[in-house]
């Protein structure tokens, strides 16, 4: 479901004459800024079975998928055109098997800047998402991901935002 709270508020990745642009923070105050997003991957029974007693064929899906998210997070600016290069002080990427047909996994991302770390959150949970796929393809090509969402984040002007429909 859509953030309808802000729609009155405009595009500030925009400019006037509706050309593209990175936002000026620079006059904004450094704050603590927290931010948890979540992905699920959806597969067959067996595969879950599988992953979780360390048995695929490219070894432990987990542990790459935790090392992958962590790098994405710090990489976040160099995918994402306009977002900022932000000073990550901490990733946090918990991984649950939530049987019988799904892994959840939860990326936070904190930091003390100028800009929120949402898209690193962000990020860093769709890339674990896509190297569980990677890592278990061979075993289940029919696994989906989705969603991936924003749960909560927290410091800024706008301060704390949660997700009302989640855990």
């Amino acid at each position: 479901m859509p953030d309808t709270a802000g729609s009155e508020r405009r595009l500030t990745h925009i400019d006037a004459q509706g050309h593209a642009r990175m936002v000026d923070v620079s006059a904004k105050p450094i704050s603590p800024r927290r931010a948890v997003a979540e992905a699920i991957v959806r597969m067959a029974p067996d595969t879950l079975k599988t992953i979780s007693a360390g048995n695929t064929p490219k070894g432990d899906v987990l542990a790459a998928a935790r090392i992958a998210g962590i790098q994405a997070a710090k990489r976040t600016a160099d995918l994402i055109p306009l977002c900022h290069p932000l000073p990550i002080d901490a990733v946090t990427i918990d991984i649950e098997p939530v049987p019988p047909d799904r892994i959840r996994i939860m990326a936070t991302c904190i930091v003390e800047a100028r800009t929120g770390v949402e898209m690193e959150a962000l990020t860093a949970a769709s890339v674990a998402a896509l190297t569980i796929y990677d890592m278990a393809k061979a075993v289940d090509r029919g696994m989906e991901i989705g969603p991936i969402r924003l749960l909560e984040k927290s410091g800024g002007q706008s301060g704390t935002w949660r997700r009302p429909d989640s855990e």
